[in-house]
């Protein structure tokens, strides 16, 4: 006879620590979704070189990287999973400020006949 046979309060505890668990599980999966949207317009960019369309690559690119920087901004830190590498501030800075310069190099350079 095991202890939430004899008690039946324990089924109650039982339950509730199993649902404590699912909802760690699936909190540690959601989290995790604002880098998963960086990581999945990066693989576009490199697609896009990949295919020969550098331009178009490196705009994707630039652009992903402040989308990461504005999610890094706004969402809280025990909520933005592995888009935290540093400090807010830091995190932020370097995202824009590389985003905005490849963003610049991409529609500044003369595509000489290329896309």
């Amino acid at each position: 006879m095991t202890p939430a046979d004899r008690d039946p309060t324990a089924r109650g505890s039982v339950t509730r620590v199993r649902r404590g668990r699912n909802a760690a599980r699936l909190r540690r999966y959601l989290v995790q979704i604002p880098y998963f949207v960086v990581l999945l317009g990066l693989l576009a960019a490199a697609v896009l070189v990949l295919f020969d369309r550098w331009r178009r690559g490196a705009f994707v690119f630039g652009s992903v990287l402040l989308l990461g920087a504005v999610l890094r901004a706004f969402i809280p830190t025990s909520r933005v999973g592995l888009l935290q590498v540093r400090s807010k501030f830091f995190d932020v800075a370097v995202m824009a400020s590389v985003g905005s310069l490849i963003l610049w190099l991409a529609t500044s350079i003369d595509p000489l006949g290329t896309d």
